[in-house]
């Protein structure tokens, strides 16, 4: 049964802008959802193994969230757990509020009804989630039932709006059809159709386009941002395209071992970040304009979660690491305005030169006309 939820950047950039001039929009409105010092550890066989360690995030109600980092770094592991839907192999603890409400504490039954109904959520491959052997209208009908209450016409009536909505044409004759004859860009409709169907305040966007090609990404994201426009709904974008987050989001968080190591209003992340691991990230990404130049990977690789280096897990990683920095954590501190990050050398840092922006994420910019 497919979970009733709902790389190139998009080429239409109305109302991204305003975001882009304002990132403080939603800076003192109070969070819509928020995670308070949430943790995930799985069994091993000595004991749990921490994979995501003391996650604190905020998102505002119709705010976009930006969630980056490299592989394995916990980005699609906290909000699937936040959800409960990991089984019961995973171990969590901390606070997941919805409007106040701590969802961690519910029963499984009250939180099916809160996941596909106030939070939406579309999977990184949408083949997979949705069933092989159920109609496109069965699979839709479920959600209206479920989350909304309709049934018969009303459900039916509803379903062809929301595949014309999402851009499915002939929408009758394909309700009647199943997953396998849709392709991949048109079973990431179907998913978005789904995570809307309950009406959601927040969507939860998995790495939507990671299997699609660059044209049909872009549909996709253009589709993601008219919806938010209309709707209103706050968004959760985990992904590792920059591109992708500049194009979309208002603020960024990035994640590294299983920690938020910075977060900042988009354009002040992409422009002046300040963790030596953001810095790094930019670092490996082409420039619009000038030479080329040969890029700069990050040297060596994520640690495994069961052999996490003291102190800053960063450390071993990092060009500008001192002592100190392998036996203390970094709290997550204020290093700028609207701007915290967890490295124990902001002073340094703060007096190295901003970095270039990524082709991508320029590219997001200057078709917006910041």
């Amino acid at each position: 049964m497919a979970l009733p939820m709902a790389s190139s950047p998009a080429h239409h950039h109305d109302g991204l802008l305003p975001r882009m001039l304002a990132p403080d929009a939603h800076a003192n409105a109070a969070p819509l959802l928020a995670l308070r010092d949430f943790t995930v550890a799985f069994r091993g066989e000595s004991g749990p193994v921490p994979v995501v360690r003391g996650i604190d995030l905020t998102l505002a109600s119709g705010e976009a969230l930006g969630i980056v980092g490299e592989s394995g770094c916990g980005k699609s592991v906290t909000w699937l757990a936040a959800l409960r839907l990991l089984g019961r192999g995973a171990v969590t603890s901390g606070e997941v509020l919805l409007s106040g409400q701590d969802i961690t504490r519910l029963s499984e039954r009250e939180l099916a009804g809160i996941r596909g109904g106030r939070i939406g959520l579309i999977f990184q491959d949408p083949t997979s989630s949705l069933n092989p052997v159920q109609r496109i209208g069965t699979q839709l009908g479920e959600v209206l039932r479920l989350h909304r209450g309709l049934r018969g016409k009303a459900a039916r009536t509803e379903a062809l709006r929301l595949l014309d909505r999402v851009g499915i044409a002939d929408a009758a004759r394909r309700l009647g059809q199943y997953p396998h004859e849709f392709s991949g860009g048109m079973n990431q409709r179907v998913m978005i159709a789904l995570a809307l169907a309950g009406e959601p305040d927040v969507l939860v966007a998995d790495e939507p386009t990671t299997a699609l090609d660059a044209t049909i990404q872009a549909q996709i994201l253009d589709l993601i941002r008219d919806i938010r426009r209309e709707t209103g709904m706050g968004l959760v974008l985990i992904s590792h395209d920059i591109g992708v987050v500049a194009d979309l989001c208002d603020r960024v968080a990035v994640m590294y071992a299983g920690r938020v190591v910075e977060t900042a209003a988009t354009q002040d992340l992409l422009t002046r970040p300040r963790h030596p691991y953001t810095r790094g990230l930019l670092a490996a990404l082409p420039t619009l304009d000038g030479p080329r130049v040969r890029l700069t990977p990050i040297p060596g690789t994520v640690p495994s979660p069961d052999a996490m280096p003291p102190g800053c897990a960063f450390a071993p990683r990092c060009p500008i690491a001192i002592e100190t920095c392998g036996g203390e954590i970094p709290p997550l501190v204020l290093a700028a305005q609207d701007q915290r990050a967890a490295c124990l050398r902001l002073g340094e840092t703060a007096t190295q030169p901003g970095m270039p922006l990524s082709t991508l994420a320029a590219s997001a910019f200057a078709e917006a006309g910041a």
